[in-house]
């Protein structure tokens, strides 16, 4: 009996996507339905990587369609390759995404609300994931994959110290002494790498009501005292001594040099800021014992790739079928598992869904307690606004502040931040000029998409 529920089931799939490709192309249900897919992860023909094995299954599992990538969409210009090919009419139907407001403003992405408002597998999406595919109340974008952002603990240098292992969700205060106690330089340990993305998640993780780089609700909110407290730490930590990043280029040659990520490795650094991307270098390449930790107090910090489909695609019900399938579909998360268990190919990214047997089974593959603890509040994430927010690439690093730094005339705010943390700039002096630069840089953006 389970058997044949299964075959109606799969039956019932196929009928379905085939009827699809009969009302969008007019033509029998023998007709086989091209989906044009354009993904930076797909390496070569020869590789069969992990995304190409994914593609196959579909393919077996949907005779009457085929996946055909698009070697016009280059790696080495992405955001330029999708435009050349929006103007000649030709962008692929499934594509991966730069940044949501990118594809707003250009009018490439079809508005799949309606799609997705039938999806219960979409509805049951954490709240937080779910509200960054939005745009003005409608979603444009699927989410592809993700990792969580935060700090790796050498446990190890911990123990050995005699000091508490830190947790995910270390205390700040525990936190903070934990990188002064584990800095040693002489004995070759430092307690941090870096101080520099404190101006990230520091005002997140104190205040619930702003995000990632204090942005909540249309606003940055970089006048915080939040905001002063985390560059004041981040201050205090980097120029004395307590920073990787930070040291005299003499001691660091002491120690890794320039290279960060191979001084961790080499258990010289307590903390080490990254993303969950890094998991299975780590594994192979880590002697001692290691565990991601995330931010202090707990709350997580993610960042997502997103799938578009072409507002111009004649196939958009299987194109959303295959996107899905590729994403945050159960049944293509848990043959993607079947299939980097059988191949040998890692998965490169955190399941999506919060699906309690795709959990299980990704634990039995990849168990990494802080990551684990990482999945219990998904719904208050803070998200990096990179590839969501718009104009944030110019409120965060790009824009001209017209404030002089050294020789430097005309600094850009990724400028004035470094030197916030490690030189002679006094953050409290310009936050406020920094806060409007920053919010002209979104509503400008804003103002742009809205008159497409």
């Amino acid at each position: 009996m389970k058997k044949l529920v299964k075959f109606l089931a799969a039956a019932s799939i196929v009928f379905t996507l085939g009827a699809c490709s009969k009302d969008s192309s007019s033509g029998s249900l023998e007709d086989k339905v091209v989906i044009k897919y354009a993904n930076w992860n797909l390496g070569t023909e020869a590789e069969k990587n992990l995304e190409r094995l994914m593609i196959e299954e579909y393919e077996k599992q949907h005779k009457n369609i085929d996946i055909k990538i698009d070697e016009s969409i280059t790696n080495d210009d992405w955001k330029g390759s999708l435009s050349t090919a929006a103007s000649a009419a030709k962008l692929p139907d499934v594509f991966m995404l730069t940044d949501i407001p990118t594809g707003v403003t250009n009018d490439w992405l079809l508005d799949i609300s309606s799609m997705i408002e039938k999806d219960s597998e979409f509805a049951n999406l954490p709240v937080s994931l779910k509200a960054s595919t939005e745009n003005d109340g409608k979603t444009f974008a699927i989410p592809f994959a993700q990792h969580f952002m935060g700090y790796y603990v050498n446990k190890d240098l911990f123990q050995t110290l005699n000091l508490d292992v830190p947790e995910y969700g270390v205390a700040l205060d525990q936190f903070r002494e934990g990188i002064k106690e584990t800095t040693d330089v002489g004995n070759g340990t430092v307690g941090i790498n870096s101080t520099t993305d404190f101006v990230d998640w520091f005002a997140g993780a104190k205040n619930p009501e702003v995000d990632w780089f204090t942005y909540s609700k249309e606003k940055y909110h970089l006048d915080s005292p939040e905001m002063f407290e985390g560059i004041n730490l981040a201050k205090d930590l980097g120029t004395n001594g307590y920073v990787y990043e930070g040291l005299e280029k003499e001691v660091q040659e002491s120690l890794s040099g320039e290279d960060i990520g191979l001084a961790f490795k080499a258990g010289q650094i307590a903390y080490y800021w990254s993303g969950t991307w890094m998991n299975s270098d780590f594994a192979k390449n880590v002697d001692f014992d290691w565990d991601f930790v995330g931010l202090p107090g707990g709350r997580s910090a993610i960042a997502v790739d997103y799938l578009g489909i072409a507002k111009s695609s004649k196939h958009t019900e299987v194109a959303y079928d295959f996107a899905k399938f590729m994403s945050f579909g159960k049944d293509g998360f848990m043959k993607r598992m079947e299939l980097s268990t059988d191949s040998g190919n890692e998965i490169n990214t955190l399941p999506i869904s919060a699906d309690e047997e795709v959990l299980e089974n990704y634990w039995d593959i990849s168990s990494v307690p802080g990551i684990q603890r990482a999945y219990e509040n998904l719904d208050t994430a803070m998200i990096d606004p990179i590839k969501i927010i718009p104009g944030y690439a110019a409120s965060r690093w790009e824009a001209k502040t017209g404030i002089k730094i050294g020789e430097n005339e005309n600094a850009t705010i990724i400028d004035l931040l470094k030197n916030s943390v490690y030189g002679n700039v006094h953050y409290q002096d310009y936050a406020k000029q920094l806060n409007e630069l920053s919010q002209q840089q979104y509503d400008e953006a804003v103002e742009a998409m809205k008159k497409k």
